[in-house]
């Protein structure tokens, strides 16, 4: 798989001096006098700072935030996309953001699908289901860009948001697959474990088993809500030894504590309170007789996530108190140690994954991220552009287009290295011929002088010179 570098412009700030002597001495000898010229002025017309052009990129988007440390390298890639979707909310449901997240959550479409399910077993013997679009393994050449889609909390391949992404991804000739956490769209539980937003083993072994599934592919990942929180910890923990090319968050919470404030005891808690309920419900045999400090009870009747995860997730996963598992949990910490490209997305009157949270300077400090924060948009919302109201968020052309950008730099550094690696096996090969026309021509002057010694040898015994 090939990855390639962030791209960092190189811009010269210092002034441009000439040696006067070397100056002078090319004068005359061009001129062929003897007669010094005297520079009384140079001429420099200066070019635009590169960074202000950027800057003035990203004002030409009125409507939209846009910073981070890769502006330079990635804005230009997407500013046709930006300018042909502008971010224009759609009547009667982008003007509140309750109305949009709730909209977006029960009215968007769901594209139909046929997928296939692959389970596989973890090195703590749980379980995860992988979502592959039927028929994709017979149809895309093996080397396909991979895209692996991390829904969020309790959500999975059945989520709306999921299968637009899916299908525009699969539009463009990519092979795709949702990862559902234990328990989530059925997945399978055979351990008295679910997941949580600080938990990244699962993650990092399903990221190695696609990759070996598909060696020739260069793997990418996009992560909503939870499901992105998840993705930038393990892109942190990773860093610059992270086998992904490139990966997109979406409405990251990014602090959990800020997040947790608020939308607790509110609707929002409520209804994901009822989600992890039903699937601890169908598995609750599993955490039958668990000791500890385990409320079986109270997580059966969560009426909140916070009473659910007191009960059950900082227990399954070591934390000592809740919020210490929230504090702990924060992707935001992550953001200064990733080392691939990342695109981050967020709404600014996101109800569930507050603005404040975001962790802007370490994205204008990170050469790898690039944030866009809309004006509206909600919570996994984004109605708004030419699908609104029902169709694809405003985002996933954005996302579609940002990807394909990693991946078509990614093919011409692949194609960079091949070539190298060519010229490098060519430049081998003629230094070993070389070096054998060398030791052609030793042996060539050793065997003559052998045979004219021998023969020099011969001649003195002849003559009697050395008895």
């Amino acid at each position: 798989m090939a990855r390639a570098p962030p791209v960092t412009p190189l811009y010269n700030h210092r002034p441009i001096t000439f040696p006067q002597n070397q100056l002078l001495s090319r004068i005359n000898a061009k001129t062929k006098t003897k007669t010094p010229y005297k520079i009384s002025a140079v001429h420099v017309t200066a070019m635009p700072s590169q960074q202000h052009h950027h800057e003035a990129q990203a004002q030409a988007h009125p409507t939209l935030e846009i910073i981070g440390g890769a502006i330079e390298s990635v804005l230009p890639a997407l500013n046709s996309t930006l300018t042909r979707f502008p971010y224009n909310t759609f009547p009667l449901i982008g003007w509140n953001c309750h109305v949009e997240t709730v909209y977006a959550a029960y009215f968007r479409s769901l594209p139909d699908v046929k997928l296939r399910r692959e389970c596989i077993r973890t090195q703590d013997n749980g379980s995860v289901a992988l979502d592959w679009v039927s028929g994709d393994d017979r149809h895309l050449p093996p080397d396909s860009p991979l895209l692996i889609l991390l829904p969020g909390l309790a959500g999975g391949s059945e989520n709306t948001y999921v299968r637009h992404m899916l299908v525009r991804a699969r539009s463009k000739g990519w092979r795709v697959v949702v990862f559902n956490n234990r328990g989530c769209s059925n997945s399978p539980v055979t351990t008295p474990q679910l997941f949580s937003a600080s938990f990244t083993g699962d993650m990092r072994e399903v990221v190695a088993h696609v990759a070996t599934s598909y060696p020739k592919a260069n793997l990418y990942a996009v992560g909503w809500s939870m499901g992105a929180n998840i993705l930038v910890r393990y892109l942190g923990e990773e860093s610059h030894t992270c086998p992904l090319s490139g990966a997109v968050s979406l409405c990251n919470p990014f602090n959990l504590v800020n997040s947790g404030e608020d939308f607790r005891y509110g609707f929002y808690d409520k209804a994901l309170a009822s989600s992890l309920r039903k699937i601890f419900k169908k598995h609750a045999l599993l955490f039958e007789d668990m000791g500890g400090e385990f409320n079986i009870q109270l997580a059966a009747n969560a009426k909140y996530v916070r009473y659910f995860d007191d009960a059950l997730t900082r227990v399954s996963f070591g934390f000592k108190s809740v919020d210490d598992y929230y504090s702990n949990s924060n992707s935001s910490d992550s953001v200064k140690h990733v080392g691939i490209p990342l695109l981050c997305i967020q709404a600014a009157n996101d109800p569930v994954a507050p603005a404040r949270g975001i962790p802007r300077e370490d994205i204008k400090e990170n050469p790898n991220c690039l944030l866009i924060v809309t004006p509206k948009g909600g919570h996994l919302g984004w109605v708004a552009g030419d699908e609104a109201p029902r169709g694809a968020p405003w985002t996933d052309p954005v996302v579609m287009d940002y990807l394909q950008h990693l991946e078509r730099v990614a093919g011409l550094a692949s194609h960079s290295n091949s070539v190298d690696a060519q010229q490098s096996t060519e430049g081998l090969h003629s230094v070993e011929t070389m070096s054998d026309l060398a030791c052609s021509s030793r042996l060539y002057h050793y065997m003559f002088w052998s045979r004219s010694l021998n023969r020099w040898h011969y001649d003195l015994k002849k003559d009697n010179v050395l008895e």
